[in-house]
């Protein structure tokens, strides 16, 4: 089946089912091709509260899809494949986070939106990578218990001294081992025009080297609005298909082996199922939803930092 029939296939399954497919920046090309609409965590997260579709086909890892059920609880979320998880957010568990939580009762646990929701559910507000130092910077706390992602954590550190930010020892396997510094020098040696862009999630020594640090919708932004025609995009490149759709007369470079086989495990075979039969949807418990929204409703009422 050609491309051309296959998105009037899902259109079709859409408009006949009532549903809306979001995808994340680091889904396949295909399935960018086919979604509603494509973002980052925070910008799904709240487009998931907007849409008056029955079904949500949320293509991203689990706890993507979880928060559009916390955020969505009367709404069927599909999610086409249950074990596209997210190593990070798995890298933390209630018991653990509770034995640290007892260490600092003082302490406001801050928790990614890398999380699984039975983790935001014992946490005070959440956060993404784009507003991390937004969020931290408004808690009047002086105790900051930062779960899951080290890096992320260590880059927000540099904008906020006044806190104690007591680190998780987690992190993104594809930001953490697969964008190198090395790498992007080799890049920056054969393009030496380009920008360096690179996400908060990577290594320090990444971020030192760096023109820019940005979530993935921030890089979004700011490659629309940069006189540059080259950039080196240190994250998932997966973006990059979405970077050169949005902007065809620039050019984009990943790094290699920057991949994460859990966001492309969502195939187009595998949402046109999904569609059809309406399944596999993502079940939440009520306790786990209404314990959980109060961290998501939080972070977004501080809203966006880029």
């Amino acid at each position: 089946m050609g491309r051309n029939e296959l998105l009037t296939k899902v259109q079709k399954l859409k408009d006949k089912k009532n549903a809306i497919i979001l995808a994340h920046n680091y889904q396949l090309p295909e399935i960018q091709d086919i979604a509603d609409f494509v973002g980052d965590s925070l910008d799904l997260a709240q487009k998931a509260t907007k849409t008056s579709a029955d079904y949500i086909v949320f293509c991203g890892v689990n706890f993507m899809a979880e928060s559009a059920k916390i955020l969505n609880p009367d709404k069927i979320v599909i999610h086409p494949d249950l074990n596209s998880r997210c190593p990070m957010a798995d890298m933390v568990d209630v018991e653990s986070l509770s034995w640290l939580q007892k260490d600092h009762p003082d302490a406001v646990t801050v928790a990614y939106v890398n999380t699984t929701a039975d983790v935001k559910a014992v946490s005070d507000v959440c956060c993404t990578s784009s507003n991390a130092v937004k969020v931290i910077k408004s808690l009047d706390a002086k105790e900051i218990i930062f779960i899951p992602d080290k890096n992320l954590g260590l880059y927000v550190k540099r904008f906020i001294k006044d806190k104690e930010i007591i680190l998780w020892p987690g992190m993104c396997p594809t930001h953490h081992n697969n964008i190198k510094k090395d790498d992007i020098l080799r890049l920056k040696k054969e393009h030496p025009e380009a920008e360096i862009m690179v996400h908060p999630e990577c290594q320090p020594e990444v971020i030192d080297i760096a023109d820019y640090v940005f979530s993935t919708n921030g890089m979004v932004k700011h490659v629309a609005q940069s006189k540059s025609r080259e950039f080196i995009v240190g994250t998932e490149e997966g973006l990059c298909y979405r970077l050169k759709r949005e902007n065809p007369d620039k050019e984009f470079y990943s790094l290699p082996n920057s991949i994460c086989h859990d966001m492309k495990k969502i195939t187009i075979d595998k949402v046109i199922k999904s569609l059809e039969t309406l399944e596999p949807k993502l079940e939440l418990s009520p306790s786990i939803i209404e314990k959980a929204k109060k961290p998501l409703t939080r972070m977004m009422e501080i809203g966006r930092g880029d």
